[in-house]
């Protein structure tokens, strides 16, 4: 699923010609790019989706709506790391799916005296 997630701008620069901020969502932080909002400045939030700032919101909303996709668990749906969500999707007991296939180990160095 893809939210659209508010967060506060960190900082602001350029990149490649285009104007992105490092947005913190609640303690993840992510690049943003700005162009939609160009006059969005340092500490002010807005509504985020798929890396572009859409809409400015005021602080009272922004923390109301984090607070509220943290108690669902939307926020570590959105930013959490996808190989652990891919374990807890498959389930604590299921098996390596390479696991019938022989391990190969990795070439070793040969050590000279």
């Amino acid at each position: 699923m893809c939210l659209a997630v508010p967060g506060r701008v960190l900082d602001i620069g350029e990149k490649d010609g285009t104007r992105m901020a490092t947005v913190d969502f609640g303690g993840v932080q992510k690049e943003v790019c700005l162009e939609y909002l160009p006059d969005l400045q340092v500490g002010e939030y807005a509504i985020v989706h798929v890396g572009f700032a859409l809409q400015r919101l005021d602080e009272e909303s922004a923390r109301q709506t984090l607070e509220l996709f943290e108690q669902l668990g939307m926020l570590q749906e959105e930013f959490g790391d996808p190989w652990e969500q891919a374990a807890a999707q498959a389930g604590a007991d299921a098996p390596w799916p390479f696991a019938d296939e022989p391990a190969v180990a990795a070439p070793q160095e040969e050590v000279q005296p």
